[in-house]
C-alpha cells in the first residue's frame, strides 16, 4: 500500500490521537511560528535563578509578617515582571510559595518553591521589604543589589529591645481596661498581669512550645490573675471580668483576621483555611484556659459578676478615643513599628472607635457598627498610609484591635461555665460575628479606596481585588 508523504500528520496510539511529524517539517508548515518555538526573550539562566529566589525571599518575609496570598502574589509578580520574566506563575498555599517562569516550547521552565517556616510580626521589616519592592518596580535598583538589600533587611534585629515590646502589651492591656469601662487601678493591674504573660509567653516560645498551649498558658494566667485579686480583696475596686477581658483583646490582637478574609474574598480558599484553621486553633486555646480557669474558680467558689452592660461604652466617648488610640498605638509599638506608623496607627484606632460609639450611640447594633467603623479604617488608612509609605496593613491591623469583642467573649465563656446558661453559646457567636465584621470592613474598605487611590485612572478602575501590601501598579520599565 503507497503512503501519501504529503499528508503532514500520522495516527498512533490507541486513543486515536494525531501527532505533527515536527522534524520533517518546517515550523511555517505547522502553522506555528518561530518565536513561539523559541520563547520569550529571557535573560541567562544564572539571572533567572537570581529573580526567582528574590521573588520568593520577598513573598516569605511580606507572608511571614501577615500578608495576605493575593498582595504576596501580585508583588512576586511584579518583582519578576521588573527584571524581564514575563511570563511567570506563582502559588501561594499559607506554608510555602512556589514560583515557575515559561521559558516557551523549547526550554523546560524554571520552577523555585520555599517554605515559610516562621510567623511574627515585625512592621519595620514589612515597610522595609515593601520599599525595596517600590524601588525594584520603579527600575532603580539592580537584581543582585535587591537580594543584598533584602538580605540585610531580614537579618537585622528588630528595631527596639524586647523589653519595650513588654512594655506595650502591658501598655495596650492598660488602655483597654480604660476603654472597657475600668479605671486608674484597672489599668495598672491590667498592664501588670499583661506583662507577666508576655513575659512567660516569651520564656515558653523558646522552649519551642506550641502556640496553641502557650494561649491555653495566657488565657489561664490572665483569669487566674484576676480571680487571685478578686478573691483576695486588695483591690476591691477591680472588676476581674475587665481584666480578663483586656488579656483576651492583646491575645488575640496578634491573629491575622484580616488576611484570612482578604485570602477567602480573593479567591485563595487553601490559604484562608490554613488561616482560618489556626486561627481557630488559637482562638480554642485561649477559650480553654479562660473557661479552665473559671470553672475552677467556682468550684473554689469564686464567683464574679458580670452585670457590665454590653457592648463596652460609657457615657464619656472622648476618653474611649483616646484610649482607643492608645490601644492602636502600643499594638503597632509592640509589633515593632517605626514611630511615623504609630503616629498613623494611633490616628486609625481613634477614628474606628469614635465612629463605632457614635453609630452606637444613634441605635445601630454591635456588628453592624463594627463592620461600618472597619470600613472606614480601611478606606481612610489605604489612602494615608500609601502617601505615608506605610503599609496599608499596619493600619487596618492596628486600626481594628480596639474594636475587638474581649469582653464580648468574656461574657460567653462565663455563661457557658459559671453560671451554665446555654444563652452563652449565642454571646460567643456574637463575638465571632464582631471579629468577622472587623476584618471584613477593613478589607472592603481598601476596595473601595483603590479608584480613588489611584485617581480614577481608566486602567485601574477595574477593581482587582483589595491590597494591603504591594505595587499597585505593574514594573513599566525594566533596569538592564
Amino acid at each position: 500500500m503507497e503512503t501519501n508523504e504529503e499528508v503532514p500528520h500520522v495516527r498512533f496510539g490507541r486513543q486515536g490521537r494525531w501527532r505533527q511529524r515536527a522534524a520533517s517539517l518546517p515550523p511555517a508548515e505547522q502553522g506555528i511560528s518561530a518565536s513561539a518555538v523559541e520563547g520569550p526573550a529571557l535573560p541567562e539562566d544564572s539571572t533567572v535563578h537570581l529573580v526567582l529566589q528574590l521573588a520568593l525571599r520577598v513573598g516569605e518575609a511580606q507572608s511571614a509578617s501577615g500578608a495576605g496570598a493575593a498582595d504576596v502574589t501580585a508583588t512576586m509578580l511584579a518583582i519578576t515582571a521588573a527584571y524581564g520574566l514575563p511570563h511567570t506563575e506563582v502559588d501561594v498555599i499559607y506554608t510555602s510559595i512556589s514560583v515557575c517562569c515559561h521559558r516557551g516550547t523549547d526550554k523546560a521552565p524554571v520552577t523555585a518553591l520555599r517554605v515559610v517556616r516562621s510567623r511574627g510580626l515585625d512592621y519595620t521589616r514589612l515597610a522595609a521589604v515593601d520599599g525595596l519592592v517600590r524601588a525594584i518596580t520603579a527600575g532603580t535598583i539592580a537584581a543582585d543589589d535587591a537580594c543584598a538589600e533584602l538580605g540585610r533587611i531580614t537579618s537585622a534585629p528588630h528595631p527596639y529591645p524586647r523589653w519595650l515590646s513588654t512594655l506595650a502589651w502591658a501598655g495596650m492591656a492598660a488602655a483597654v481596661a480604660v476603654l472597657l469601662g475600668g479605671d486608674a487601678l484597672l489599668a495598672v493591674t491590667a498592664a501588670a498581669i499583661t506583662a507577666v504573660i508576655d513575659r512567660v509567653g516569651r520564656l515558653l516560645n523558646r522552649r519551642a512550645l506550641p502556640f496553641f498551649f502557650q494561649q491555653v498558658v495566657g488565657g489561664v494566667l490572665a483569669t487566674a490573675a484576676a480571680l487571685g485579686v478578686f478573691a483576695s480583696g486588695l483591690l476591691p475596686g477591680v472588676r476581674p471580668s475587665l481584666v480578663v477581658a483586656a488579656g483576651i483583646v492583646v491575645l488575640l490582637s496578634g491573629l491575622s483576621l484580616v488576611s484570612t478574609v482578604q485570602d477567602a474574598i480573593t479567591g485563595y480558599n487553601v490559604t484562608a483555611a490554613g488561616r482560618t484553621m489556626e486561627i481557630a486553633l488559637m482562638t480554642a486555646g485561649l477559650i480553654a484556659g479562660v473557661a479552665l480557669t473559671l470553672h475552677t474558680g467556682v468550684r473554689l467558689g469564686l464567683r464574679t459578676s458580670i452585670t457590665e452592660p454590653l457592648p463596652p461604652l460609657i457615657s464619656d466617648l472622648p476618653v474611649q478615643v483616646l484610649a482607643a488610640a492608645a490601644t492602636a498605638a502600643c499594638f503597632a509599638l509592640a509589633s515593632y513599628a517605626r514611630p511615623k506608623a504609630l503616629v498613623v496607627a494611633a490616628v486609625a484606632g481613634a477614628v474606628g472607635m469614635a465612629s463605632y460609639g457614635l453609630l452606637y450611640l444613634v441605635g445601630s447594633d454591635m456588628v453592624t457598627s463594627s463592620a461600618v467603623a472597619a470600613v472606614i479604617v480601611g478606606f481612610g488608612g489605604a489612602l494615608m498610609s500609601r502617601r505615608l509609605r506605610i503599609p496599608p496593613l499596619v493600619v487596618a491591623v492596628s486600626g481594628m484591635t480596639p474594636l475587638l469583642p474581649g469582653l464580648t467573649t468574656y461574657r460567653a465563656l462565663y455563661q457557658l461555665t459559671a453560671e451554665r446558661d446555654a444563652a452563652g453559646l449565642s454571646t460567643l457567636v456574637l463575638a465571632v460575628g464582631i471579629g468577622l465584621a472587623l476584618a471584613g470592613g477593613v478589607v472592603l474598605g481598601e476596595f473601595l479606596a483603590q479608584p480613588v487611590r489611584s485617581g480614577l485612572s481608566r486602567l485601574e478602575r477595574k477593581l482587582a481585588g483589595p491590597r494591603l501590601l504591594g505595587p499597585l501598579r505593574p514594573a513599566r520599565r525594566r533596569l538592564e
